[in-house]
């Protein structure tokens, strides 16, 4: 890969990375370091890498890079810091976005991941094994129990309430 290359992977593909990490992490500081990480780490091996595979080399690296901060911010976290309010639904929504975000923050990480890099970056099954170390059969099983786990969310009583 060439700089040329890599200068039109980051033109091509910082947004489309910074979307995906943000919609797991909710946290746009930690989303543009997980980004900026992923390219310095795509820098490094840049005479390794085939630039027609930058792209799922890029989205692989930030994967891997999201998932270590998310593991060390549990590590970090207390269980006496938690608001017992927000584990409560008592108030009414009306906003179908916000009550989306919250069935999505509701599903293990690697099912909220594939969910997303299918649904709503569009990725391939067999990319989206390549981006999380998955085969396609994998991919394709979180996918079900993701969407079948939304599904029993939003039909909920509680939810409609």
């Amino acid at each position: 890969m060439s700089v040329d290359d890599y200068n039109l992977c980051v033109d091509e593909h910082a947004d489309g990375l910074f979307r995906f990490i943000l919609k797991n992490l909710r946290d746009s500081e930690k989303a543009r370091d997980v980004v900026q990480e992923a390219f310095a780490r795509m820098w490094e091996k840049i005479d390794e890498i085939d630039p027609k595979k930058a792209k799922s080399y890029l989205f692989s690296t930030g994967y891997h890079t999201m998932i270590d901060v998310v593991r060390r911010d549990k590590k970090q976290g207390d269980f006496d810091e938690v608001n017992q309010s927000q584990l409560s639904h008592d108030t009414q929504y009306s906003d179908l976005n916000e009550v989306l975000h919250t069935a999505l923050n509701t599903l293990p990480e690697q099912q909220k991941s594939v969910v997303l890099l299918r649904d709503y970056e569009g990725y391939s099954y067999k990319e989206i094994g390549e981006i999380c170390g998955l085969n396609e059969a994998q991919v394709k099983v979180y996918i079900f129990r993701a969407r079948k786990a939304l599904k029993d969310y939003l039909v909920s009583i509680d939810t409609l309430v």
